[in-house]
């Protein structure tokens, strides 16, 4: 095989993975957004006694006691809780990354206007619109007000 196609493969490659890398956080984030509203006082309460019921049930303190249990339980928040801050560290820096792509195209859309900015001098009618862009009317409420924040 060429090198060329190997570069192809492996940017079609990535391409796959990035979209369903957004797939999986976008699936993810509704996730959470239907689990955390999915949880109601009430369904709390009864998944509370269901499982006393069980545990009281099945008779395990033997074998588990209390101190145990909160143990275990403790841990497997800790669990939960740790790659919940893994997932938010990630989103972070996935968004700072689209940031940083945002900030690059508008750095570069503004070194576009720029240029045609000097290329064709502002007329008369130009220099209105963008003095009235510069100081824009305030909104009624402000001007109702006489405040203006600007």
């Amino acid at each position: 095989m060429k090198f060329s196609r190997l570069r192809d493969r492996v940017k079609r490659c990535e391409q796959v993975v990035a979209v369903r890398l957004t797939d999986t956080q976008d699936n993810w984030g509704v996730l959470s957004q239907v689990w955390r509203s999915g949880w109601s006082p009430l369904r709390i309460i009864l998944v509370g006694v269901a499982s006393g019921f069980v545990v009281g049930k099945l008779e395990i303190p033997g074998k588990v006691n209390g101190a145990r249990w909160l143990q275990m339980v403790g841990s497997v928040s800790n669990l939960f809780a740790s790659a919940q801050a893994a997932f938010a560290s990630a989103m972070a820096a996935h968004a700072a990354d689209s940031a940083d792509d945002a900030a690059a195209q508008a750095d570069t859309a503004a070194d576009k206007a720029d240029a045609a900015a000097a290329a064709n001098p502002p007329t008369g009618a130009t220099r209105a619109a963008a003095s009235a862009a510069e100081h824009p009317a305030p909104r009624p409420a402000e001007a109702a007000t006489e405040l203006s924040e600007r």
